[in-house]
């Protein structure tokens, strides 16, 4: 059953492609560029320009140029990922993850200046993908260094609070998320294609929400760092801005910047979902989804996923189980692993000696800090980590989850994605 969860989990990353999303909702012909349910007369503007940012920026833009033809556009990419080739007409930014580097700092500079170039005869497209919230930054005060930025992220990161409380406080701290590029972008026609890594109801979450009307306040985010303990966790320069209550707001949906913006999304976790669920059926079995526990912590995810699926499992003799969306852990320590990793071995623990076997990975190819997607378990990790000298809840205490799946062979290793639609959780048992 690893194998047939591997063959699931390789099949949504397959068909789950940007290439895929974007031949499905994006068409041009003879200059009429359609989005999903909008046209755009590409001839009507004096300029297109396209900005395209998070860890699917390079494959995003390729997709885009494959359907427009690379002559008809322009723009910045700022990605995480070094991709093999460029698309002529782009500058590229290698912007950090999961904390920003100086290029992040350089890229939201190089935005905001094409950007304020633009008039209300220009076509600004934006292609928005996860990660995009350190790959591009810039500081609201210039008293936050870039070390500080960094320590910054570090600690709502390590806070484990759900994505988009999180996100929250980084669009009050940063010049270019919470619609904030929009507002730089006006008067120009807008529209943004999302390649979503947040909760389906929360689509201003993605990348911080660049381009969107912010639902989030500044009093939302007072109250969560009260109530995850950030302020002994931030540096001076950010912490100052909490105890004055200085954030600035963010531009809401009545501010002028959104009267000429759209928003599409092109994937998402749902999509995930969707192809996991229809290769599961094929291979036989009889299958649920359930992302109720999206942004649970691990061990709660783990245990409520495992009743869940013995109980299926009394009504079907094959039965899967799948669940979409992310589970927090807060880290204590220093490890190698991610949180699909530490889910894997939470339920390896719960399930030694039966049938069962869980697979967690992230679609964007990376887990954590370490080189794999997730990992695998089932009911013989348990005695084969034994024979191998390992031990499940020494590698749990230490965050350390990467080497013990590493020399079992069950760490999911497909490298960077150019992708990114949340995590998948697939539970089989029979």
């Amino acid at each position: 059953m690893r194998n047939i969860a591997r063959e699931i989990f390789l099949h949504v990353l397959a068909e789950a492609s940007i290439a895929k999303g974007f031949a499905r909702h994006v068409h041009c012909e003879r200059g009429l560029l359609r989005v999903r349910e909008d046209l755009y007369d590409l001839q009507a503007y004096s300029r297109v320009v396209v900005v395209s940012i998070g860890k699917a920026g390079h494959t995003m833009v390729e997709a885009l140029a494959q359907q427009i033809g690379e002559s008809a556009i322009e723009g910045i990419v700022a990605s995480s990922v070094e991709p093999s080739s460029q698309v002529r007409g782009f500058r590229y930014f290698h912007g950090g993850h999961p904390t920003p580097n100086a290029e992040s700092i350089h890229a939201a500079k190089a935005i905001l200046k094409l950007l304020d170039a633009q008039s209300a005869a220009s076509l600004v497209i934006f292609l928005m993908s996860g990660g995009g919230s350190s790959i591009v930054e810039k500081p609201i005060d210039d008293e936050i260094s870039l070390d500080d930025l960094i320590a910054t992220y570090r600690a709502l990161v390590y806070s484990g609070a759900p994505i988009a409380e999180i996100n929250a406080i980084r669009k009050h701290l940063s010049a270019v998320k919470g619609g904030r590029l929009a507002r730089a972008g006006f008067p120009a026609q807008q529209v943004s294609l999302l390649v979503s890594d947040v909760p389906d109801d929360t689509p201003d979450a993605l990348a911080s929400g660049p381009t969107m009307p912010d639902s989030t306040s500044v009093e939302d985010c007072y109250r969560i760092a009260e109530k995850h303990g950030l302020m002994a966790q931030l540096p001076h320069s950010t912490r100052e801005l909490f105890e004055r209550r200085a954030l600035e707001e963010t531009p809401k949906s009545d501010d002028q910047a959104f009267y000429r913006s759209r928003w599409w999304t092109m994937l998402s976790n749902q999509t995930a979902v969707e192809q996991a669920s229809a290769a599961a059926e094929r291979a036989g079995f009889a299958v649920h989804v359930d992302n109720s526990c999206d942004d649970w912590d691990y061990e709660r995810a783990a245990e409520y996923l495992l009743k869940r699926l013995r109980e299926l499992r009394k009504e079907s003799p094959r039965v899967c189980l799948i669940s979409g969306g992310e589970v927090t852990v807060k880290v204590t320590n220093g490890g190698v692993g991610g949180r699909n990793q530490q889910f894997a071995l939470a339920c390896a623990a719960r399930i030694a000696g039966e049938n069962t076997t869980v697979l967690s990975a992230g679609t964007d190819g990376v887990d954590g800090n370490s080189p794999a997607a997730g990992a695998v378990a089932d009911g013989s990790t348990v005695e084969r980590s034994r024979a191998r000298g390992l031990d499940v809840r020494t590698s749990l205490e230490k965050f350390d989850a990467y080497p013990f799946f590493s020399a079992l062979g069950d760490a999911i290793e497909t490298g960077p994605t150019g992708n990114n639609l949340r995590d998948l959780r697939i539970l089989l048992a029979y």
